[in-house]
Parts: structure tokens; C-alpha cells; sequence
């Protein structure tokens, strides 16, 4: 419990806006507030059950891709004794897909993704840089959400 009120409390990076939501009703408030356009989820979904979470997958269909421009909002469940979600938006460039990944086992799951394509903002401890053995703003950072998580986005031209 005490690290995810840790979470919520840190202060945000630089361009950063973030919140912790505690129902679904604040989580949409706070999105709203910070998208200010209509927008619409993208969430990792098993098209087969039962999947194993530690297994390798591959990347069999970019199903679609979508720049999203300077916002988005992604909510990440934390550890608490009742929903609490992490949000966060950072303005900056960003792709968000929907793949096919294909488990060893023979699982399948639509995944949801993003790429940070503007990293020079980010805080250079950041465990993506350590991963990827890079620094802040010489390359993109992708990486897929969980099933539990949220990513909000601005509806594209048209989209209704």
C-alpha cells in the first residue's frame, strides 16, 4: 500500500500530467479535463483462454496504427485493497497500435501498444533507458499494456 501512494504522490515530469483515480467516474472527469476532444480506449484483450502471462509471443498482424499527435492518457492498475488507477499523459509525440501476438503455447492476444516517439523529456533513471541501453531523446520507446490497463485517445477525423 505504501508504495502505491508513493506512486500517486511523486511529483509529475516535465509536460506531465497525472493522477490517481480511485473510480471510474474521476478517471473520466480527469480524462476529459486532459484530452479535451472526445476520445475512446485501446485495451489488450485474450482472444483465446486459459494464457500463461510469462511466455515469449509474436508479433503476427499490425491490425492497425494510429498517431495519436501530442496526448494521450494511459491508466495502470496499482496494488491497493480497492481500484486504484495510475494515469499519466505526457504532450509529446506518440503511435498507438493494436497487434496480433501469438503466445509459444498457442494463445492469442490483441495487444495494445504504444511508441514514444519524444523521449528527451523523460527522466534519464527512467528503467526503459537501462532496458534499452539508451538516453533520453536518442530513440523512440515502445511497449505493450496489460489487459487491466487503460489507454485513452483523441477520436481520429471522422471517428464518431
Amino acid at each position: 500500500m505504501q508504495s502505491t501512494l508513493r506512486h500517486c504522490e511523486f511529483p509529475a515530469m516535465k509536460g506531465e500530467s497525472k493522477f490517481c483515480a480511485t473510480s471510474l467516474e474521476s478517471m473520466l472527469d480527469s480524462v476529459t479535463k486532459i484530452l479535451a476532444t472526445k476520445f475512446k480506449s485501446v485495451t489488450t484483450n485474450y482472444l483465446s483462454e486459459p494464457i500463461p502471462l510469462l511466455q515469449n509471443y509474436t508479433i503476427t498482424e499490425i491490425v492497425t496504427e494510429q498517431t495519436v499527435g501530442k496526448t494521450v492518457v494511459a491508466c495502470h492498475t496499482l496494488p491497493y485493497p480497492y481500484a486504484v488507477f495510475y494515469c499519466h499523459g505526457q504532450v509529446s509525440d506518440n503511435k498507438i497500435y493494436k497487434v496480433l501476438l501469438a503466445g509459444e503455447d498457442g494463445g492469442r492476444v490483441a495487444a495494445a501498444a504504444i511508441c514514444h516517439l519524444d523521449t528527451s523529456q523523460w527522466n534519464a533513471d527512467h528503467v526503459a533507458f537501462r532496458v534499452l541501453r539508451t538516453v533520453p531523446g536518442d530513440s523512440p520507446v515502445c511497449h505493450f499494456f496489460p489487459p487491466d490497463n487503460l489507454v485513452w485517445i483523441p477520436l481520429s477525423q471522422g471517428e464518431k
